[in-house]
């Protein structure tokens, strides 16, 4: 009997690893060999797509120590970091709220729960062209509505300001997301038992007694799941900051994250700020390796405070 239940065992390994094949294969092919051909060519500089001259380290050099390289590369390392904490205090802030609405029992939740993940199913250059036309100063809606309600002096170029062209940008792309963090937490929500809900109740919680001690605590890897995935989007983030602001991250390099760095450094002339393809994977290599410790530093961060709410 015992060598039945191995033999079985091991066939079980067998499919398993036969369903996962055509998935490891293609992210083989698809992910890692160009993530790890990329890094070979950061040593490496010269014309073309394919640079044949080895320059060692002499990239990564060039890339922290020599102008305009280290101006352009700490310029889209910081705007980044402000596009995430925006994004990401628009997503899981403005998610869970909504989460916690529709998840209350009241007529119409379940339109709702539908609707509010509609602004996710469009395009990002539908999204982009669509709130610049929202945004403009001249014939924009954002700005007559503040004509309308006597707040003149709040009127200006969103996206032509180099103070406000991040936040929009960083509002839009939260707002297009939204319905992502909004399906997860309104389904950790609803994995929630009801008798505990039912318990409180009871003893006189109220909603923010509810979500403080019940609903947060429970809800804390999925919290950690939605600040990872923001992360990651964000730090290989390209398309909505090219959709609405260009490939120069405009105005000024206001907008410039690490997506439109790379895309300008690898594949623009040098007149118009290209690099050449080295530089390019020396930047691609540098993004890997802070999104890897970003993703590491927030697995630990949610991991302790998962064991500090089980103790």
């Amino acid at each position: 009997m015992a060598d039945v239940y191995l033999k079985k065992k091991k066939n079980k390994r067998y499919y398993i690893l036969i369903f996962l094949l055509p998935a490891i294969i293609i992210y083989t092919c698809f992910m890692a060999l160009p993530l790890f051909n990329s890094m070979i060519m950061s040593f490496f500089t010269g014309e073309g797509l394919i640079p044949n001259q080895f320059c060692g380290f002499e990239n990564y050099v060039r890339l922290f120590t020599k102008i305009p390289y280290k101006e352009r590369f700490f310029n889209a390392f910081w705007n980044n970091v402000k596009f995430f904490l925006m994004v990401v205090m628009i997503q899981n802030l403005g998610g869970l709220f909504i989460s916690i609405l529709v998840t209350r029992k009241f007529r119409g939740n379940t339109f709702f729960r539908r609707i509010t993940y509609l602004p996710t199913t469009l395009s990002v250059l539908v999204a982009g062209f669509l709130f610049c036309l929202i945004l403009n100063p001249i014939w924009g809606l954002f700005d007559k509505i503040f004509v309308v309600i006597g707040l003149e002096s709040w009127v200006r170029p969103w996206l032509g300001d180099p103070s406000t062209a991040l936040p929009a940008i960083s509002f839009v792309t939260g707002w297009q997301y939204l319905g992502i963090p909004i399906l997860f937490f309104t389904a950790a929500i609803d994995g929630i038992d009801k008798e505990i809900f039912e318990a409180a109740e009871i003893d006189g919680a109220g909603i923010w007694t509810t979500v403080k001690h019940i609903i947060l605590p429970l809800i804390t890897p999925v919290i950690g799941i939605i600040t990872i995935l923001t992360f990651v989007g964000n730090f290989t983030g390209f398309d909505i900051i090219y959709a609405i602001a260009g490939s120069t991250g405009a105005p000024g390099y206001a907008t410039d994250i690490f997506g439109t760095l790379f895309y300008r450094a690898a594949f623009a002339a040098k007149d118009r700020g290209g690099w050449g393809i080295g530089m390019g994977a020396t930047v691609a290599s540098i993004m890997f390796i802070i999104i890897f410790l970003g993703v590491m530093f927030f697995l630990f961060i949610f991991k302790v405070k998962g064991i500090r709410k089980k103790k």
